[in-house]
């Protein structure tokens, strides 16, 4: 097979990218390198089956010459992270809508099967846990920023959706659930690797708000697992999956865990939301998926733990 990964020198894309070049599939990676790295794919740089792209998802004709060329695509673009949403809401709104409207587009037109990568923000305050697939979503002002990227990828997946359904252009749809590991980058907000970059230096670890917030952290590994078992299954055609760890804790005990898994002796110290991100920023207390969807369908659950996530990021750090 031959894939288009948008995205694929970023975190996410670039192990996905080992995975399908590493079983002997071509991959065409498309990335503006604004949080991809091509030092992600260097151990891929002189394989003839990864062809790499410079190059935007909103430039219509680039996209669609590339579309043309391949077997299915994988829209992993899009701009991330709280810090960057935050900061950028005007540009991450129309790198994630303009930007998903114009490869479906291409995909549409010359039917090439589309996997859309979308995120547990679309549950938005929910906090009937754990979600699921149908759980509704509830969401803040549109006035807040903070709700930009939730909004923007809602459209995504109503924009992929109805397309399959009206045109029958075979759909797939993830949402990924705090996907962490090597090659993340913590300034944008990721707030894993940030807590273990803190840690390995010593120095203070930031816990933004009471710190009772929780989360539950999914491997790079096990994620790109099942994106395999989606991108291969035709069961998954229509269909849309929570992809993550149901095993929660609070951010407070992640600190903690972070600093005796690297051995560390960094303080843990709070700050509030309103120093870290600007005035009026509201944060969601709780987010576990539930996945027994992709258990039963795919045969998929994550196998490894949240001390392996640490470990496996503590050494990436230390060895690059």
């Amino acid at each position: 097979m031959k894939f288009l990964i948008t995205g694929g020198a970023g975190f996410i894309g670039s192990h996905l990218t080992d995975a399908l070049v590493g079983r002997g599939d071509k991959v065409i990676v498309l990335d503006n390198l604004a949080t991809g790295n091509t030092a992600n794919l260097a151990a891929l740089s002189a394989n003839p089956n990864l062809e790499i792209v410079s190059g935007s998802i909103l430039d219509a004709d680039l996209v669609g010459s590339l579309v043309a060329k391949v077997d299915q695509v994988i829209h992993l673009a899009a701009a991330v992270g709280v810090f960057m949403i935050v900061d950028s809401p005007l540009a991450s709104l129309e790198t994630n809508i303009k930007g998903t409207e114009t490869v479906l587009n291409a995909c549409k037109k010359h039917q090439k099967a589309f996997l859309l990568a979308s995120t547990s923000e679309i549950y938005g305050k929910n906090t009937n846990v754990p979600l699921n697939e149908n759980s509704d979503r509830i969401i803040g002002s549109p006035l807040k920023s903070r709700w930009s990227y939730s909004e923007a990828k809602a459209i995504d997946e109503s924009l992929a959706y109805f397309t399959h359904l009206e045109s029958k252009l075979p759909v797939r749809i993830v949402r990924f659930f705090n996907t962490v590991g090597p090659r993340q980058i913590g300034h944008y907000g990721m707030v894993v690797p940030r807590f273990v970059s803190a840690a390995i230096k010593g120095a203070p670890i930031e816990v933004y708000g009471d710190g009772k917030q929780s989360r539950a952290f999914c491997h790079i590994a096990d994620v790109v697992e099942a994106l395999l078992l989606v991108i291969d299954s035709p069961k998954a055609v229509g269909e849309v999956f929570n992809i993550g760890n149901n095993s929660e804790i609070n951010i407070g005990d992640l600190a903690k865990k972070i600093v005796e898994v690297t051995k560390s002796e960094s303080p843990i110290v709070l700050k509030s939301y309103e120093d870290a991100y600007g005035e009026g920023f509201e944060e969601l207390h709780r987010r576990v998926p539930d996945i027994s969807k992709a258990k039963e369908v795919l045969g998929w659950s994550p196998k490894r733990d949240l001390t392996q996530i640490i470990e496996d990021i503590a050494a990436f750090m230390k060895n690059s």
